[in-house]
This record gives structure tokens, sequence and C-alpha cells, in this order.
């Protein structure tokens, strides 16, 4: 059965249709990468999925429960976390502050303040400076480990890299690479390819909020992925669910 499981999803803001029309699955364990130029829907489309931006019409089902129009602090409890463009940390927090705000959740599991360190040792030695003394890419880190502490079955990761040194975004794949391999169920929405490619187990391009090619990353060759991210040519859905 589908972790996630989509179907027909139309999201506006105002009269701008941001997302048509839109289904897919996710299984658990699987890390699904959104990839699109500026504009194709795909930060709006997580949004939705995390109870932030609710649809107009069609559904979203979370471990077998309809969660279309449930708001976003309570897909929180029910396992879904965001991770946000632009981070969104209190800058007057600590970074432990920041990562305990997580457990107001309220969901037992695995990820404590000490296994989110292991996890992302980059902020041990900062733990207690502030959030918005931090570099960009320790921020990015604080950002991940508070959703991390919420103990998502689901870890919706937005635009990460952006704005971040090649340095820093080594590190935050390091980190993500280390939550695939404990099982975490990931979409990333990405506008590095080669990252997304790199990490994900399938593909799905987006354009004009509609998906254009759908497949297992390394299966679909570069110059399709290229293609339907500018909209050149035709493109089609290769070996999708």
């Amino acid at each position: 059965m589908s972790l996630i499981s989509v179907r027909d999803l139309e999201v506006r803001h105002g009269l701008l249709r941001a997302v048509r029309g839109i289904s897919f699955d996710i299984a658990k364990g699987e890390t699904v990468a959104f990839v699109g130029a500026n504009g194709a829907g795909k930060t709006t489309l997580l949004r939705a999925l995390a109870g932030a931006h609710l649809p107009l019409s069609g559904s979203v089902a979370f471990s077998g429960s309809n969660v279309t129009m449930v708001p976003s602090h309570l897909r929180v409890r029910s396992g879904i976390a965001l991770v946000p463009e632009g981070r969104r940390l209190f800058g007057d927090l600590s970074v432990t502050e920041n990562m305990l705000l997580g457990r107001a959740a309220h969901r037992s599991g695995n990820w404590t303040l000490d296994s989110v360190m292991e996890a992302l040792p980059q902020l041990k030695p900062v733990r207690n400076a502030l959030a918005k003394n931090l570099s960009g890419g320790q921020q990015q880190a604080v950002a991940i480990g508070r959703a991390l502490m919420t103990n998502p079955a689901l870890l919706l990761l937005d635009e990460i890299s952006l704005g971040l040194s090649p340095a820093a975004i080594d590190l935050v794949y390091a980190a993500i690479n280390k939550l695939i391999k404990a099982g975490t169920t990931i979409v990333l929405v990405e506008q590095n390819l080669d990252r997304a490619i790199a990490v994900a187990d399938r593909l799905i391009c987006m354009l004009e909020g509609s998906v254009v090619l759908e497949g297992q990353a390394k299966s679909l060759e570069r110059v399709q992925i290229t293609n339907a991210y500018f909209g050149l040519g035709s493109s089609r859905r290769a070996g999708g669910h």
C-alpha cells in the first residue's frame, strides 16, 4: 500500500492554477524528487501535501486516511513534516531550542535530540548558538533537524540546496543519504538535477503545474529530463508507478 496517494490534485493561487490535476503514489521508504523550472508548481504541491495550502479539488490520502482538508498542524501529528524553502527558523532561539519545537507534534519514534545531532554532526559545535548567527548550511541542517524531531513518516524537503555553497550542499546531502539508508520516506523538491538524480529512486518533472515526465531516476536519460524541464519536444512517463 502507498504511504501517500494523490489523485487529480488541483491547487490555485487566486485564479492561477499552480497545480493542475496531478496524480501519483509514493511507497514507504521511497525517495521521490520533483524537479522543474521556477513556477512549475513544485513548492505549491509540497505545501498542499503538508496541509499549508488546501486544494481546490482532488484528494490526498496518507497511511490510508483521507487528509485532503486536514490542516498542517494535524498532518504533522499524523507524521508529515515539511522543511520549507527559506528554512523559517526562529533567529533569536538557539539551535537546540529550534529543534526542540519539533516535540510539539507529540509523536514517538527514534529521533531524539541526540540522534538528530548524530545525523547532523555539523550542528554539535553550534548547538547553543542563535539560529540567526549560523551559516546558510547550518541553518538548513537545523531546519531538517527540527522536522526530524517530529518523528515523521514522510519528510518533505523544499529546495534545500538553494543559496548554499557547494561545501554546505555536500553536508546537507550527506545527511539526506543517512536518512535514506535509515528507510525514511522522502519527497524532495530540487532544481539541482544532479543532486536529485543521485539520491532519488524516482523522478517526476513538472511544467506549468502538470507532470510531464516520470520515471526511475537512474533510467531516465539526461536529455529527456532537460527537455521536459524546459518544455522542449515531447515528454512521456517512463517506468512510473
